[in-house]
């Protein structure tokens, strides 16, 4: 590793050090100061050793390049959310004091720690970025309106136990030198980036700050007391040494009950998934600014095990956090070691910078969160408001934010995701699960057909219809497709639906099929099922479940097809037996009987006889393969023959059957190139072959002839492109 690597990873760790210090304690204070103005220094160094502890540990286990990890937002809104339900009390039961509420804190962030850990090494990194957007967003804007809150009494200077909407309608409760230093921060942390791209914005706010706070002291001698200075931190003394603090948080873990737990279990999973989820959308920004490629369950093993040592020296939990990330990248530091570094820093700004910290004014970290909170708002959401599309994601959002401002964050995150569900199932349900429906006079199988077979078709389709279902079919969707279908089960005989692009099926559904199935046989008809994904995995195995629910079988149940041509066929065949046409596979047809030379003379026929050759295929025996040479016309006299495209892994793509008097390779016989695909006997047939050479030599003498045959064999190809034609148009409506 060359040593410019190594200057920019130091660069790169300094200057994040310099944002994450400052928000670190804020967001350190803003938890702690619950407990009240006395417990602000202890929030600061809490902070400050949750820095230290995930900027030493998490880079060098997520590995993810470039990567900063302190205290963040989520972490001091949860934090500071269960403090107040624990000094408030519930039910009649009285809020518990600070010393009783310290320990419950650190059991929340231990049990968090543990629940990262653990999605990491269930792969559940993936499944944590499916969580909706609108609920994430929500949720974080909603976290940035509390902390606003929150820091507004400080910047303003409101006395302890002074209501916010009080205080704002009374500026007699103001204090002018808090909201001096409070504005001056923020001005800063507005104006730092026109000013200099070189100083981190946080720097330029808490610099500001601290000249506002000493500018004013002058004229306030109490201000430069450091003992019962409420406008500061205060002291930052830490309660023996740092193998002390381990050794006190390893043996406090002796005393946790069942009880404990169960308090503290549901804001500890809230907070897991937050911290998750901060992490991981930094990381996919971060991913797209370094051109690499995170594993992000490495990283949320790598942030738990950060949050352990966090908890185990007495510091605050947090995540992955963009803006100390974004100076990183952007002072150099592309590496995993900056991370590294930028947790020496903040470790040795603990130990020789505290006696400074101590003189922050608590209005300087209250107007840097501020703008943190401002820019934690997502303001793009007033644009979802101008689109109808939209306004249902501004609506959930909205909801978010409005639940977690006047309920809790917890109640927050399940209003967000049971309107998300809501509105999946209504968006279902709106959509239609029949993405196409077609007669058999509109589509066909493969099977080629006789004229009059085709023509009994054409009048008699109408009794069967194919819909192609898409979609989830569960209880809000069956009545859709029941009023769909409800006039064609009282006028059809056979109703096919193809279910490959059908992705889940409940009981309702299967109910409605068996009901379906009972009203067509009224009609002397069946309901057909194709393209089941029952190979594809045990979820989807929709075969599996509807014959254990009785209502697949062959008897009298829903039929099921492999593919949709084998079921199409059926109905054809179902159809023509009806009226009339029965027996037709058993069939036999001479030369003259069929379509191609049934107007020629009987010396024709005796001549094309003369220089064709019949012979006999047993089923399944191949007739040629795709890529054979030749030149070889094929009649079909009885019995019938199968087309397969061959596919990769031995699998193959059904083109076309044909049956009796259907005629083969006509394209080969007049271009005399290579076959374009397998024909193998579908059953026992026998077939009339006929030689191009031998054709064109036997017929030297009869041009008429020969200009017969071409322009029957002109005539097929053209009905055979008609019919082609309209099979893809019907594909191209669906």
């Amino acid at each position: 590793m060359n040593s410019k690597n190594w200057v920019d990873d130091l660069l790169g760790g300094m200057t994040a050090m310099l944002v994450a210090l400052p928000s670190s304690i804020a967001f350190g204070v803003l938890a702690y100061s619950t407990l009240g103005p006395a417990y602000a220094s202890m929030g600061a160094m809490a902070g400050l050793l949750g820095a230290a502890a995930m900027g030493l540990v998490t880079p060098l286990i997520g590995r993810t390049a470039g990567l900063i990890a302190a205290p963040c937002a989520p972490a001091a809104a949860v934090l500071t959310a269960m403090m107040v339900e624990l000094s408030a009390g519930h039910d009649g039961v009285p809020g518990l004091a600070p010393d009783a509420i310290l320990p419950l804190v650190a059991l929340a962030a231990l049990i968090a720690a543990l629940l990262q850990v653990a999605y990491g090494l269930l792969r559940g990194g993936s499944l944590i970025k499916f969580i909706p957007y609108p609920v994430v967003t929500g949720y974080l804007s909603g976290v940035g309106v509390i902390i606003a809150l929150a820091q507004l009494p400080k910047v303003l200077g409101l006395p302890s136990g002074t209501h916010l909407w009080q205080g704002l309608l009374d500026p007699g409760h103001w204090r002018m030198e808090s909201l001096v230093v409070g504005i001056t921060t923020i001005v800063m942390m507005i104006i730092a980036p026109r000013i200099t791209q070189r100083i981190p914005a946080a720097i330029m706010g808490l610099a500001g700050g601290l000249a506002a706070y000493f500018l004013l002291a002058q004229f306030n001698s109490a201000m430069l007391q450091l003992d019962g200075n409420g406008m500061v931190i205060g002291k930052m003394q830490a309660s023996g040494s740092f193998m002390d603090s381990v050794s006190s948080r390893a043996s406090s873990l002796m005393d946790i009950r069942l009880k404990d737990i169960s308090h503290v279990f549901v804001y500890a999973m809230t907070l897991s998934v937050l911290l998750s989820i901060d992490t991981l959308k930094t990381c996919v920004g971060l991913d797209a600014l370094t051109r690499n490629r995170h594993n992000s369950n490495r990283e949320l093993i790598g942030q738990g095990i950060g949050n352990l040592v966090s908890f185990f020296s007495g510091g605050m939990p947090g995540a992955g956090t963009m803006g100390p990330t974004l100076v990183n990248i952007s002072s150099g530091g592309y590496t995993y070691r900056s991370g590294i570094l930028e947790g020496v820093f903040v470790v040795l700004a603990v130990l020789f910078l505290s006696p400074m910290i101590a003189w922050v004014p608590i209005s300087t970290l209250a107007g840097i969160l501020l703008v943190i909170a401002y820019r934690m708002f997502d303001k793009h959401m007033f644009a979802l408001l101008r689109f109808k599309e939209s306004r249902t994601d501004f609506a959930v959002i909205a909801a978010v934010i409005l639940t977690a401002v006047s309920v809790d964050l917890i109640a927050a995150a399940g209003a967000g995701i049971a309107l998300t569900i809501m509105l999946f199932i209504r968006d279902q349900i709106s959509s239609t699960v029949i993405r196409n429906k077609l007669s058999l006079t509109q589509t066909s199988s493969k099977t080629r057909r006789q004229e009059d077979e085709r023509a009994a078709l054409d009048q008699f389709g109408e009794e069967a219809i194919y819909c192609e279902l898409q979609g989830h079919l569960f209880f809000g969707t069956t009545d859709q497709l029941f009023t769909h279908l409800e006039q064609d089960l009282r006028q059809r005989r056979f109703i096919l639906l193809d279910l490959r692009r059908v992705q889940s099926m409940d009981y309702t559904a299967a109910q409605l099929f068996k009901r379906m199935n009972t009203q067509l046989a009224e009609n002397n008809g069946r309901l057909l099922f194709s393209g089941m994904p029952s190979a594809l995995n045990e979820q989807r195995n929709f075969e599996l479940y509807l014959r254990q629910l009785g209502i697949v079988n062959e008897t009298n149940g829903v039929l099921i097809f492999d593919t949709l041509d084998s079921a199409l066929e059926w109905m054809e065949e179902q159809i023509l037996d009806a009226h009339g046409f029965t027996d037709r596979q058993d069939e036999t047809v001479s030369l003259e009987d069929t379509k191609m030379f049934h107007e020629f003379g009987q010396e024709s026929i005796d001549r094309l006889r003369a220089c064709g050759r019949e012979f006999s295929l047993k089923a399944g025996e191949k007739l040629f393969s795709r890529g054979d040479g030749g030149d070889e016309l094929f009649i079909v006299l009885s019995g019938s023959v199968a087309f397969y495209l061959p596919l990769e892994r031995g699998k193959r793509h059904h083109l076309d059957t044909a049956g009796p008097g259907s005629v083969m390779g006509e394209v080969v016989f007049l271009d005399q190139t290579v076959r374009a695909a397998d024909a193998v006997a579908k059953t026992d047939c026998r077939l009339f072959g006929l030689s191009r050479a031998r054709f064109d030599e036997a017929l030297h003498d009869r041009p008429d002839i020969r200009a017969s045959a071409y322009a029957s064999l002109a005539l097929i190809i053209g009905e055979r492109l008609r019919q082609t034609g309209k099979q893809l148009q019907a594909l191209e409506e669906r």
